[in-house]
């Protein structure tokens, strides 16, 4: 007879790539696993892994009942997760997010998570935008905190804050009281966020429609890099404005007063549409109750 317990394990395979993973993943020997595998394909009579390749690779069967066995362990889990209080649910969220937001309040929603699913295990991924939205569409993250910027039907958005950037320079590259517009500070570096970021996307379109260009660009893609360079007095860069307040109100960064502004970036709880149901859409709630990127976690 067939177990979710087989089915756990078959889906791990396939996910992770190996039986040592799926092993390693679900606390069991090799062995362990391999007998659920073998269990499996004794009660259908079929193959369920081609044994002429050295990877974990799939039969055309091994395929379909992976399809059915992925929709038995879903549904189980959507039961699971609408019965079970939520002091008692075991399960595992897999949650992505910006580096922005694991330097501001990721402690703080995982925390809150915890008050309220205390035996859910969460699992934090830190990385782009365009990664992470691969990533949820593909099963690989349950939901993700990123920027707003894709219309997709295959994904839910809660929204939950916008960020207001500015454009910023070292006070010892341009001083406090120098008055200056975007095209005279053409004559200094630029850095900017590239398309493999979020916000960097979202304005690269914003630029790229108003005819903008910075024959100096330097691509920084690394929040922390962009802040140190800025700070050093290395060039131009746009940047989270409430965070920073220390540094503007200490004079180590100034705003820039370029026009036209830029945009607010919206940034929201995003998981995939087949998750309405269950743990997924009560996290976005508790994430939208708890954003805030008013703050860095290191202090200025």
């Amino acid at each position: 007879m067939i177990t979710f317990k087989q089915m756990d394990a078959l889906i791990w395979i396939v996910k992770l790539g190996s039986f040592e993973a799926a092993a390693n993943k679900l606390n069991m020997t090799q062995s362990a696993i391999s007998k659920r595998i073998h269990e499996l394909e004794d009660s259908f009579a079929i193959e369920v892994f081609d044994r002429s390749s050295r990877n974990a690779r799939l039969t055309e069967k091994g395929r379909e009942l992976l399809f059915y066995s992925q929709e038995l362990v879903e549904k189980r889990n959507h039961l699971l997760e609408k019965i079970s209080s939520s002091q008692l649910l075991i399960s595992e969220v897999r949650l992505g997010v910006t580096e922005l937001t694991s330097l501001t309040w990721l402690p703080e929603l995982i925390q809150k998570i915890r008050e309220v699913y205390p035996r859910v295990q969460i699992v934090p991924t830190v990385d782009a935008s365009p990664v992470l939205y691969d990533s949820v569409q593909n099963d690989r993250l349950d939901l993700i905190i990123a920027p707003d910027m894709y219309d997709d039907v295959r994904l839910k958005a809660c929204l939950l804050s916008s960020v207001e950037n500015s454009w910023m320079s070292s006070t010892t590259l341009i001083s406090s009281d120098e008055k200056i517009n975007i095209e005279e500070a053409a004559k200094y570096p630029f850095f900017v966020q590239g398309p493999t970021s979020g916000t960097g996307l979202i304005y690269e379109r914003y630029f790229s429609m108003r005819g903008i260009k910075f024959d100096r660009n330097i691509v920084c893609n690394n929040l922390f890099a962009q802040i140190g360079l800025t700070v050093a007095g290395m060039g131009i860069t746009y940047l989270p404005r409430r965070p920073l307040m220390p540094l503007l109100e200490k004079g180590i960064l100034r705003d820039l007063d370029f026009k036209p502004g830029l945009p607010l970036i919206r940034y929201s709880a995003i998981y995939r549409a087949d998750r309405e149901q269950g743990i997924i859409p009560q996290i976005a709630e508790i994430a939208k109750k708890c954003c805030s990127f008013d703050k860095f976690l290191f202090g200025l």
